[in-house]
């Protein structure tokens, strides 16, 4: 989903055209598959794990661990909340990625064999692209909002995944919200959302990645060489975008983190509303998720109710009083058999 609505943005649809055709989405994603496979390859590897566990597959699941007040929340409004990078828990988010971006380019061979390898398909664009990145920085450090999930296996349906319940709530009631997610949607055109997945990568490896897309461009440009120009070095751009805010210190991994990203002052929709909350006593301005397709019909697979697979109540002292709640909430907001579709973990640790 991430690498098709980049690219159908890309190729200039807008809230203000036609909404593309089911055919055109279907274009625009097999398109997308393959500069994804040039430009993002790490990222294109993890999207295809994802998606292509069983054949036919066409949604991911993928979890988002939370406290119950921020769950009911969630449930009862039909939005979901994305925060300031900032005022996110890892404290060097995105500037762990700039930092390495910066290690790259900073060495002469490695800065002249990408942009040599860039320039046999459109001359200039690299140089155009990295210097749009560094003018940039400083609205991508300051002004990217994001919302994490998590992958969901099969296996943690009943039981959640341990490490998270430790890390995300404190000592409130933790739940987690299962969500099924579209491979090929166009919603995220109309939110101007991306969405991608998290890389664990240290220096190293993210100069091998970097140095296998330089052998993708290579390869492919004959192809490349095809593409519009400005298409091109937007490509290139929003290349070193994804990999600074998508990218994460290796001791994170177990999260196995996907993220929804919102730029305001480079790409916005009507459609996401924001206001100012006071989150852990820290007052901040937030951007909202709609997922209402009776409000916003431009956005029908992702209603909530539609998405929804499971909630998972975490380890607690009061598991059926929530377990009720949870059920009265879920039936308000119009799911279906939710009494079957919330269980509540018997991971023995103390809430």
């Amino acid at each position: 989903m991430q690498a098709a609505i980049q690219v159908i943005w890309l190729h200039g649809f807008s809230m203000d055209s036609q909404p593309p055709s089911p055919q055109q989405i279907q274009e625009q994603h097999v398109l997308a598959q393959r500069l994804g496979s040039i430009f993002m390859p790490e990222a294109n590897r993890q999207m295809l794990a994802l998606y292509q566990r069983t054949a036919g597959q066409t949604h991911g699941r993928l979890v988002h661990y939370t406290t119950a007040e921020a769950a009911l929340n969630i449930i009862r409004t039909k939005r979901v909340w994305m925060r300031n990078t900032n005022c996110m828990s890892d404290y060097r988010e995105v500037q762990h990625g700039m930092d390495i971006f910066n290690g790259y380019f900073e060495d002469s061979n490695r800065r002249a064999r990408f942009i040599s390898a860039f320039d046999v398909c459109a001359q200039g664009a690299a140089e155009e692209a990295i210097g749009a990145f560094r003018n940039s920085w400083s609205d991508i450090r300051l002004n990217t909002y994001i919302t994490c999930v998590s992958e969901h296996r099969d296996s943690e349906d009943a039981h959640g995944r341990l490490s998270m319940w430790r890390a995300f709530g404190g000592s409130a009631t933790r739940v987690g919200i299962v969500l099924s997610i579209p491979y090929i949607s166009a919603s995220p055109l109309a939110l101007a959302l991306t969405f991608s997945p998290v890389s664990y990568l240290d220096p190293q490896g993210v100069y091998r990645v970097i140095d296998e897309v330089i052998g993708n461009v290579e390869r492919e440009r004959e192809y490349l060489q095809t593409l519009d120009r400005g298409l091109f070095a937007r490509l290139v751009f929003q290349m070193f975008v994804s990999g600074v805010v998508c990218l994460k210190h290796p001791g994170f991994h177990e999260e196995q983190e996907w993220r929804g990203i919102y730029t305001p002052n480079r790409w916005s929709s009507p459609l996401m509303e924001s206001s100012t909350e006071v989150i852990g006593g820290v007052p901040q301005v937030i951007y909202k998720i709609p997922l209402d397709a009776s409000v916003h019909p431009q956005i029908a697979d992702l209603d909530f109710a539609k998405i929804f697979d499971r909630l998972i109540v975490g380890p607690t002292s009061y598991p059926w009083p929530i377990y009720g709640a949870f059920v009265g909430a879920l039936k308000a907001a119009r799911v279906m058999d939710a009494e079957n579709r919330v269980v509540v973990s018997d991971i023995p640790i103390r809430a």
